[in-house]
């Protein structure tokens, strides 16, 4: 019974600790937008490759088409 008496002070303690780490997470911005990201990583990179690859293949190829 005795070891109660250290518990509920310590899980006290935890509480308030955990509840304030968090709250400083949401003010620094921390939960903004969790998914934004993942996704962009994964079209950015398509989207500059298609955009790079039209465009040199454009302009680096002579034209061979004679107008009169």
């Amino acid at each position: 019974m005795s070891v109660i008496y250290g518990l509920i002070p310590g899980m006290i303690l935890l509480g308030l600790v955990s509840v304030l780490v968090f709250f400083w997470a949401v003010k620094n911005g921390q939960y903004d937008d969790m998914e934004g990201p993942a996704h962009r990583i994964l079209d950015d990179d398509d989207v500059d490759q298609t955009q790079n690859n039209t465009s040199s293949t454009t302009t680096d190829k002579p034209n061979n088409f004679k107008h009169d």
